[in-house]
């Protein structure tokens, strides 16, 4: 069990963290942050199920089914972008900033990013040497995203940098 100062030191990181958090970064790039965390954390969590499911646990018929059909998980990912959507341009500047609409963002893209093969080629492709387009995909998004994440503080000064040098005094 946790002691008293114990908690209340662990409660201090954690307030110390969010005020960075909230001071070092912009909701928008708070945002960005969230989802390429999800974006990276679903697709991630997707390809283990999916191996996880292709051994032999899991559901006997291989997946999800409705209507006796396969129902691929990019639906799921569709269906989420056009509430997101319909949050991007109805809803508040406080709902848009959420951390769940950045959140269900990134889930949403990577369930997509994951079938992209069978997407492109119109045909189920996910275990066939042309599904690896889709983690290809995911890879370079990650890396991107990872890449643009990092670099908040840098992009701008990199972005003044570049300016012709008689901008600078302006």
């Amino acid at each position: 069990m946790m002691s008293e100062l114990q908690y209340a030191h662990l409660r201090s990181r954690w307030h110390r963290l969010r005020a960075a958090w909230k001071r070092n970064l912009a909701p928008g790039e708070q945002s960005a942050v969230w989802a390429w965390s999800s974006f990276t954390a679903t697709f991630c969590a997707v390809r283990a199920l999916t191996h996880w499911i292709k051994d032999g646990h899991g559901p006997s018929s291989g997946g999800m089914k409705l209507g006796g059909h396969h129902f691929h998980h990019y639906n799921i990912g569709i269906g989420t972008l056009g509430m997101i959507g319909a949050i991007a341009v109805r809803g508040s500047d406080k709902q848009r900033h959420h951390p769940t609409v950045a959140l269900s963002y990134g889930a949403a893209v990577a369930l997509i990013v994951d079938e992209l093969a069978l997407l492109l080629d119109l045909e189920d492709v996910y275990w066939a040497k042309e599904g690896r387009t889709s983690v290809d995909a995911a890879v370079t998004l990650i890396g991107l995203g990872g890449l643009m994440t990092a670099g908040f503080e840098f992009w701008p000064a990199a972005q003044r940098a570049l300016q012709p040098r008689d901008s600078h005094a302006r």
